[in-house]
């Protein structure tokens, strides 16, 4: 049975309430995922525009960041140590506020401090790369294969993680029209881990853009072409609907059951979720993820929370 033991934390959000959260609540919140069998935490970002996880000088000297309150990252990995729950630290998303081709350069500094800040600590376990993508995006995976090489240099070579969404076309009611989008799919993919081969070192594909009835078939090209290419395939089984009319709230349980299984079905080694605070915790803002994690509880053969 697959299932989730890695979470990403999204403190610096974009599309979803801010919980405004500090240490009390973020140390809750890791017990909660710490109960469920979650050993791993991956930072999405370290910032995104001009706000900040952690007083970076080089972001606010280069992009024009604002300084932060508090230092989020150092928070985390404080936790992080205590815990004994590996972290992965994520690049920058400018999100378009500088050029793509500027953010690729200034994310070799930030990869350079955050590794000087903070690499003592015995929680930082690997590196996440914040750039997503679905197909070939002009000049990103030459930039995950520079940030993955510099990363793995400085930190006595530890693993880098991507995780890219699969390419919705609307295609799906018409089956030769979605064969020839998995074929397209799986040519650029091909492509893009030909590129990034020895500077990434796990996968873990977004399962939310992609129909569960079509989620299969995706599953197994990706599975296969990631270990093709030597790499590790974990699966992003997301917690959050796509499929409702306001975005975004808790998946449905039975959702979330099915994608993790597929996952088992096509050989994932680990699942991740995007993300546990919000979507699956009992501490979230959002009353549904309290149920989803009581009923993700006794799928895993947990024992009822009291």
């Amino acid at each position: 049975m697959l299932k989730v033991t890695g979470t990403f934390l999204d403190e610096i959000s974009f599309d979803i309430p801010h919980h405004n959260w500090g240490r009390k609540e973020w140390k809750k919140d890791f017990e909660a995922m710490q109960a469920i069998g979650i050993d791993t935490v991956i930072l999405i970002r370290c910032g995104m525009k001009h706000f900040l996880a952690y007083p970076s000088k080089v972001l606010m000297k280069q992009a024009g960041c604002y300084e932060p309150e508090t230092d989020v990252v150092e928070m985390f990995l404080d936790i992080a140590d205590e815990m004994n729950i590996n972290f992965f630290f994520g690049t920058y998303d400018a999100f378009g506020i500088i050029p793509f081709e500027r953010s690729v350069e200034i994310n070799k500094d930030v990869i350079k401090e955050a590794y000087d800040l903070y690499g003592h600590h015995k929680s930082f376990k690997g590196w996440y790369l914040a750039t997503e993508i679905s197909r070939r995006k002009l000049g990103a995976a030459e930039a995950y294969a520079e940030h993955g090489m510099l990363a793995k240099s400085l930190s006595n070579n530890l693993p880098v993680l991507i995780s890219p969404f699969i390419a919705n076309l609307q295609s799906h009611d018409d089956p030769e029209l979605a064969r020839q989008e998995q074929i397209a799919h799986e040519k650029d993919w091909r492509s893009i881990l030909s590129t990034i081969q020895g500077a990434v070192d796990i996968v873990a594909f977004q399962d939310g853009h992609i129909p569960i009835h079509e989620l299969e078939n995706y599953l197994n090209i990706n599975g296969r072409l990631i270990r093709e290419y030597g790499m590790q395939y974990w699966t992003n089984c997301e917690t959050f609907d796509r499929d409702m009319p306001i975005h975004f709230f808790p998946i449905k349980w039975e959702k979330m059951y099915h994608k993790l299984r597929i996952a088992e079905r096509t050989g994932a080694e680990k699942a991740i979720t995007f993300e546990f605070s919000h979507f699956m915790s009992p501490n979230s803002a959002y009353i549904q993820a309290h149920g989803l994690y009581d009923r993700y509880r006794e799928y895993a053969g947990l024992k009822e929370r009291d």
